[in-house]
C-alpha cells in the first residue's frame, strides 16, 4: 500500500475517534448530572458538579482542536499517541471529579483501553489500564474519608479487575484484528504487485512481438513470430511446468491450413478444416476468444492427435474488420491453464499480428505486382518487336531489294523501271500506314480527348486500310462516358489484342465489336465468325508458356476489377466477352 493511503487511512480513524469522542463526553454529561441528581435527593448540586463542567470544556475544546489538525493534516503522526495520553488523563480526571472509587465512570476508561488496543500492541492497552486503575485508585483512596476499611474498596477493586480483563482481552482480539488485517493488506499488495507484474510480462511480450513484427515483411516470419512471442508469454504467466500445442490456421480455398505451428506431427500439419463447426466456427463467428476443456471431443480439433492429449484449449480469431484471416489455437497439457491475462495476452497478439499479416499481404501483393507490371511491360517490348520484324522490318527490307532491283532494270531495261517504282511507292505507302497503325495502337491520342469508342471507330477505320475482313461495331450512345480514361484505355487494350487475334488465327469472315451495359454493368464482346478453336488446350499452352496473348488479356481485365470470359470451339466461330462493374454512381448513371 502506497504512503498516500496509508495516511488517508489513519485520517479516517483518527476521525472516526474523535466522533466517538463526542458520544462519550455527551455520555459523561449526562451520567455526571443524573448521579448528582440522585446523590442530592432529587435535587441538582451545581458546586459538586463543577469539576466535571471543567472537564468536559477542556475535554471539547481538546477534541475541536483535534479534529482541526485531522482536517488539515497537521501532525498527523503524533496524533494517534497524544490523544491516547489525554484521553487516559481526562478518564482519570473524570473518575476523580465524580466520586473516586465511587464513580460511576470508571468504565469510560475503556475508552481510551479499545483505541490502545485497535491501534498499538496489546501490552499497550493493558498499562493503559493499568495507568487508570492505579491512578484513579491513589487519588481515590487520597481523598477517601480517614478510616476507610480495605473492605470498601472491594468494590473498587472488582471494577478494576474486570477492567483489566477488558483491556487484556481487547489488546489480545486487536492484535489478532490487526494481524488479519496486515495479513489481508499484505495478500492485497501480493495480488497487486502480481497484477503489475503480469501487466508488465504482458506490455513486455506486446513489444517485442511488435519490434520483431515491424522488423520483417515476410509471411512466414511473421506466423513464426506469433507462436513464438506466443508461447514465451504462455510461459511467464503459467505454471512453469505446463506444455503447449500451439498452431496458426489460415484460411485458403474456403478451407483451413495449419501454417505454422509447435510441438505438432506431421500427420496433424497436414490436417485441413472447415471452421464450421465446434469451437472453431465458435470464434470465428463471435469474434472472440473461446476456451474449451476438452479439446479431444470437439468436432474439429479432434482430428489433431496432438489435442488428445491436451486438457485445455484457447483458440483466438485473426480477425481485421468483417474479414476471418483465420485463428491462432493454443493447447495445453495441464488443465485450467488459460486464465482472463492469457486471454488479454493472446488476443494482444493476435490483433498484432493481423495488422503484420495486412502488412505483409500488402507487401507480397505490390511486390507481385510489381513483377507483373514489369513481365507485362517485357512483353510489350517483345510483342513491338516482334511486330515490327513481321510488319515494317520485312516491308523496308522488301523496298530495299526493290530498289536494288529498279536499279538493275536502269542499266537493264529501263521501260521497265516505271512499273517497278510503282511497286516501291505502293509498299512504301503500305509500310507507312503499317507503322502510323502501330504507333496508333501504341498511344491513340484520341482515346484521350475523345474516349473509347471514337478510339475503337478510328481503329477499326485503319484496319480497313489494310484488311479485307470487315469488322461492324455496335455501340450505345454514350456508354463509354461511364467509365474513367484509365479504365477505358485498359478495355481499348483488350479489345484491340482480341481483333488481333481474331484477324490473325480466325480467319473469319466478319468480326463484331458490341460494347453495350448490363444490370449496371459494362460489357464490351468481340466476336467473329471464323474457325474457332479449343479454349481448355489452348489455355494450358498459355499458361505451361507464360506468353502474351490470352494471359494479358485476363491480367489486364483483373486490373480494372473486370473478369474476363472465351467462348469458343471447332468451328463454331469465337466471342471475348468483357465485364466491368460499374460504380454506384455510374451505374445508376
Amino acid at each position: 500500500m502506497s504512503t498516500l493511503e496509508s495516511t488517508q487511512k489513519r485520517l479516517q480513524v483518527d476521525w472516526l475517534i474523535s466522533n466517538l469522542r463526542w458520544l462519550l463526553l455527551v455520555s459523561v454529561a449526562l451520567i455526571s448530572l443524573l448521579d448528582s441528581y440522585i446523590n442530592h435527593g432529587g435535587f441538582l448540586d451545581t458546586a459538586s458538579f463543577l469539576p466535571q463542567i471543567v472537564l468536559l470544556a477542556v475535554a471539547a475544546f481538546y477534541n475541536l482542536a483535534v479534529m482541526l489538525l485531522i482536517s488539515y493534516n497537521t501532525l498527523s503522526r503524533i496524533v494517534p499517541v497524544m490523544t491516547l495520553l489525554i484521553d487516559t488523563t481526562l478518564t482519570i480526571g473524570f473518575v476523580i471529579a465524580s466520586g473516586g472509587l465511587e464513580s460511576p465512570l470508571l468504565f469510560f476508561a475503556l475508552f481510551p483501553i479499545l483505541t490502545a488496543a485497535l491501534r498499538f500492541p496489546w501490552m499497550i492497552s493493558l498499562l493503559i489500564a493499568v495507568a487508570v486503575v492505579f491512578g484513579c485508585g491513589l487519588a481515590g483512596y487520597l481523598i477517601a474519608p480517614s478510616g476507610t476499611l480495605w473492605s470498601d474498596l472491594l468494590p473498587f477493586m472488582a471494577r478494576s479487575l474486570v477492567l483489566l480483563l477488558a483491556a487484556l482481552i481487547s489488546g489480545l482480539v486487536g492484535s489478532r484484528i490487526k494481524q488479519a488485517i496486515a495479513r489481508t493488506r499484505r495478500l492485497e499488495e501480493e495480488a497487486e504487485l502480481r497484477r503489475l507484474r503480469t501487466a508488465h510480462e504482458q506490455a513486455r511480450v506486446i513489444f517485442e512481438l511488435a519490434s520483431t513484427l515491424s522488423a520483417t515483411l515476410n509471411y512466414n516470419k511473421v506466423l513464426e513470430a506469433v507462436l513464438e512471442v506466443g508461447d514465451t508469454g504462455m510461459r511467464e504467466l503459467g505454471p512453469p511446468e505446463s506444455d503447449y500445442v500451439s498452431m496458426v490456421m489460415l484460411f485458403s480455398h474456403n478451407d483451413l491450413r495449419i501454417v505454422a505451428s509447435r510441438h505438432l506431427s506431421q500427420r496433424d500439419q497436414n490436417v485441413v478444416f472447415q471452421g464450421r463447426r465446434g469451437v472453431l466456427a465458435q470464434a470465428l463467428t463471435t469474434a472472440e476468444a473461446v476456451i474449451t476443456d476438452d479439446p479431444a471431443a470437439d468436432p474439429e480439433l479432434g482430428q489433431l492427435v496432438a489435442m488428445h492429449n491436451c486438457r485445455q484449449a484457447i483458440v483466438v480469431p485473426l480477425r481485421a474488420g468483417f474479414e476471418n484471416f483465420g485463428v491462432v489455437v493454443f493447447g495445453s497439457l495441464q488443465p485450467d491453464t488459460y486464465t482472463e491475462d492469457h486471454q488479454d495476452l493472446l488476443i494482444a497478439i493476435c490483433n498484432q499480428a493481423v495488422v503484420a499479416l495486412q502488412n505483409a499481404q500488402l507487401y507480397q501483393s505490390l511486390r507481385e505486382e510489381k513483377e507483373r507490371i514489369v513481365a507485362v511491360e517485357e512483353d510489350a517490348r517483345k510483342k513491338l518487336a516482334r511486330d515490327l520484324h513481321d510488319g515494317p522490318t520485312q516491308s523496308i527490307a522488301s523496298i530495299a531489294m526493290r530498289v536494288n532491283y529498279a536499279r538493275m532494270l536502269l542499266e537493264k531495261d529501263p521501260t521497265r523501271v516505271g512499273e517497278e517504282l510503282a511497286h516501291i511507292e505502293e509498299l512504301a505507302r503500305r509500310t507507312t500506314k503499317e507503322i502510323r497503325h502501330m504507333l496508333f495502337t501504341l498511344r491513340p491520342l484520341i482515346l484521350e480527348t475523345q474516349g473509347l469508342q471514337a478510339a475503337l471507330k478510328q481503329y477499326i477505320s485503319k484496319l480497313a486500310e489494310t484488311d479485307t475482313a470487315p469488322i461492324h461495331m455496335e455501340a450505345a450512345p454514350k456508354v463509354d462516358q461511364l467509365l474513367d480514361r484509365n479504365t477505358q484505355g485498359v478495355i481499348f487494350y483488350i479489345l484491340e489484342e482480341a481483333i488481333r487475334n481474331a484477324r490473325k488465327h480466325a480467319r473469319a469472315e466478319n468480326i463484331w465489336v458490341r460494347l453495350y451495359l448490363q444490370n449496371g454493368t459494362f460489357v464490351a464482346e468481340v466476336e467473329d465468325d471464323g474457325c474457332g478453336f479449343d479454349v481448355d488446350a489452348v489455355q494450358v499452352r498459355y499458361d505451361e508458356r507464360g506468353s502474351l496473348g490470352v494471359i494479358n488479356m485476363y491480367e489486364r481485365a483483373e486490373l480494372i476489377g473486370g473478369k474476363l470470359t472465351i467462348a469458343s470451339g471447332p468451328g463454331e466461330g469465337t466471342r471475348v466477352t468483357l465485364t466491368v462493374p460499374l460504380q454506384g454512381g455510374q451505374a445508376r448513371a
